[in-house]
């Protein structure tokens, strides 16, 4: 998955369109970030003893600062080809540490759906903060994002849109799961 989301057109030819980034974005974050951690929980990692940075709330802090402070104006804007790794990196140890804190062996699933929720709130928050701007804040003219020309208006609306709501979802199902698992009744108590 990651090799299509860094190595396909989102990053390359459409580098430049904010929706693309967006795409691929999510695609570390919300996809490949999870897949991850449940890849690699119970086998490298046990948060049975973990330290208290390593707990959700703390990580879904970390994640917010990763992805506002990528996506401040000032740092979208000078984003180099090295920038981009950089960030594209930062993405994938912020979201899987996340997704390990809240999901991993040994992991408490209230403290997990705490930080997978606090983490829908604030990607949703940004999203539609970006959908909702009355003029772009990353560039001007047109963009070319998987085919579709776009002004940079229309671009950041769409790359708002994409992060409302497939990293809102994505975080909000996870949330959502651990807390069924919460709810669900124990296998050893009998009615």
């Amino acid at each position: 998955m990651l090799a299509v989301i860094w190595g396909g057109p989102l990053l390359g030819a459409d580098r430049s369109s904010f929706a693309a980034h967006m795409l691929a974005h999510m695609g570390v974050v919300a996809l490949a970030a999870p897949l991850l951690a449940l890849g690699v929980s119970g086998r490298f990692w046990d948060f049975s003893s973990a330290s208290p940075l390593f707990a959700p709330v703390p990580a879904s802090l970390v994640e917010l600062l990763v992805v506002w402070g990528w996506h401040a104006p000032a740092m979208r804007q000078s984003a180099s080809a090295a920038g981009a790794v950089v960030e594209q990196a930062s993405f994938l140890a912020a979201g899987s540490v996340l997704w390990l804190c809240c999901i991993g062996r040994g992991a408490s699933p209230a403290a997990g759906a705490f930080g997978l929720l606090l983490t829908s709130v604030h990607m949703t928050l940004l999203g539609a903060l970006l959908a909702l701007a009355p003029r772009p804040l990353f560039a001007e003219g047109m963009v070319t994002c998987l085919g579709l020309t776009l002004d940079a208006g229309q671009d950041q609306h769409l790359g708002g849109v994409i992060m409302l709501l497939i990293g809102g979802a994505i975080y909000l199902a996870g949330g959502l799961a651990l807390v069924a698992r919460l709810l669900a009744p124990h296998p050893a108590v009998q009615r």
